[in-house]
């Protein structure tokens, strides 16, 4: 139930603070290892921000 209400919400484009609360759930045995690391792969990755130097 918690899985699917969680892959609701990233598909949803709700993400905020996503990561840390799926790192919870998972060491809180909340969702198994193989749907954190499903949901972890549905998350946008953090690309390192763009400098540019004057």
């Amino acid at each position: 139930m918690l899985y699917r209400t969680l892959k609701r919400m990233i598909e949803r484009g709700q993400i905020e603070g996503m990561e840390e609360k799926l790192d919870i759930f998972l060491a809180s045995s909340k969702i198994t290892a193989e749907e954190y690391t499903e949901l972890m792969g549905m998350l946008p990755s953090k690309a390192p921000a763009e400098t540019t130097e004057e």
